[in-house]
């Protein structure tokens, strides 16, 4: 983790353009490419960001960040106050709560509830980024990758965005696409979602409670 202190201003362009005028901000870097610009207020949402895979270029005075979707976010620098990293080491993951542990194992044992002609292939299936929750196979053969929340907000699309770019990497899975399964799904997550290819479905626990299941079937 690289933590970034300065007084800078800072540009993106991309889906739409923002501007942040010069102020005194902090930038993190993680160990995974993501970057984010936070001022002193707002809780945990970043002003503006740059989610991985990217590429950022340190220039004289500024800093460019790209993707390959070609979005761009450029912070100029007029002084920095700190500059400093803290190797945090492998993650252990977030532990699931109660009921999205239980969503992924009752959806796990009725993947059909997801998509008609869906079936399990493994249960947290492991990436150079974590776990994807279900890897499964759709009635065409195609491998699909589920990401199961209590809620589906942005931070799920996100995530699910990063696994699919590692598992499409893996030529004996590739092409992989995403669905983001939830009790329900937040309007900006769906809208993020459509933009990057990636399905998401809503489920009722209630009624997924009462399948009866069948057994998993491994790689």
């Amino acid at each position: 983790m690289r933590l970034v202190v300065a007084r800078c201003e800072v540009d993106y362009s991309g889906r739409l353009t923002a501007h942040l005028p010069l102020a005194t901000r902090l930038i993190m870097v993680k160990a995974d490419g993501c970057v984010a610009v936070h001022s002193d207020e707002g809780a945990y949402k970043p002003l503006n960001w740059m989610n991985a895979p990217n590429h950022l270029e340190e220039r004289e005075g500024e800093w460019v960040v790209t993707n390959r979707a070609g979005e761009r976010l450029v912070i100029r620098f007029a002084e920095v106050l700190s500059d400093l990293e803290y190797p945090l080491g492998v993650a252990p993951g977030l532990a699931k709560d109660m009921v999205e542990a239980e969503l992924q194992r009752r959806l796990a044992d009725a993947p059909h509830m997801i998509e008609e002609g869906l079936s399990l292939l493994r249960r947290e299936y492991p990436t150079d980024l974590g776990p994807v929750d279900l890897l499964c196979r759709d009635a065409g053969g195609q491998v699909v990758a589920v990401e199961v929340k209590r809620k589906g907000e942005i931070d799920g699309v996100e995530q699910l965005t990063r696994y699919l770019d590692s598992l499409n990497r893996d030529a004996t899975l590739a092409p992989v696409r995403g669905i983001l399964v939830a009790q329900a799904v937040a309007p900006q997550a769906r809208t993020l979602a459509a933009t990057r290819g990636i399905g998401w479905v809503e489920v009722d626990y209630d009624a997924l409670r009462g399948v009866e299941g069948s057994a998993l079937r491994l790689f």
